[in-house]
């Protein structure tokens, strides 16, 4: 069909060639032409050929079943290069582990406990508490006197918590929340002294204790957690063996 209408195109060409307005036209006096005759003509020509070619190559790209000039084929290669270039997106950066508590911002931590948390029955409260860094030394001041509690030499493994009543006949008082800490075998744990600054031999020297009063402990959501870990840190950051799964 697309050479038949090419071969339609062509002969009008030649019928248009060979009519008058194609041949120069002659006045009636010889020898003069008429230029804007032959003009029109020419002009008329090139359009013929010009939409001849256009036709031409249509039935051309039509008979191969692809364009005659075709950039297509560079474009997957193209397309492939860029994915290669293309840089992959960043991971997100890891939050920085948060950083480990000195021993004074431990220390702080659990003197506030002590002595916020403290019992009011006259004979448990903590009056006043301090530390020693230099000899790895927690005090803690009583009504009858002061403990030091040597924190180099606490068994970690053998904290324990547990609630007491020191209630006693004459004299009713609320209960008190107590962590035992039992010292390495072979050290101390605390040696203590009454008022006159005299160690007292009625407390047993190879284990430690620190009292809360209960109602208050309960209060505070997750105390005895964040006071386990912090007293535990402190311990073996003074120089004490750090906590282990033994079973």
């Amino acid at each position: 069909m697309r050479i038949a209408l090419l071969g339609k195109i062509v002969g009008q060409m030649r019928q248009d060639a060979a009519s008058p307005r194609s041949v120069v036209v002659s006045s009636r006096h010889a020898g003069v032409v008429d230029e804007s005759a032959n003009r029109r003509n020419t002009t008329l020509l090139s359009k013929l050929w010009c939409v001849a070619g256009a036709v031409l190559l249509v039935i051309l790209t039509g008979c191969t079943g692809q364009p005659l000039f075709n950039s297509g084929p560079q474009q997957p290669t193209q397309v492939v290069q860029a994915a290669q270039f293309t840089k992959p997106a960043p991971k997100p950066k890891k939050a920085a582990p948060k950083p480990e508590p000195t021993q004074m911002e431990l220390y702080e931590y659990i003197r506030s406990k002590l002595l916020s948390l403290s019992a009011n029955d006259g004979i448990n409260d903590n009056l006043e508490v301090s530390f020693d860094p230099e000899m790895s030394v927690l005090s803690v001041t009583q009504p009858d006197g002061h403990c030091d509690m040597f924190l180099s030499a606490i068994d970690t493994n053998s904290a324990l918590w547990e609630s007491a009543d020191p209630s006693d006949a004459s004299h009713p008082r609320g209960e008190v929340l107590r962590l035992t800490l039992n010292s390495a075998s072979g050290k101390s744990a605390r040696t203590c002294y009454d008022t006159q600054n005299r160690i007292d031999k009625s407390f047993t020297p190879n284990r430690a204790r620190l009292f809360f009063s209960l109602a208050k402990a309960n209060a505070s959501p997750g105390f005895t957690e964040k006071m386990d870990k912090a007293i535990k840190k402190l311990i073996v950051q003074c120089g004490g063996a750090p906590e282990k799964q033994i079973l």
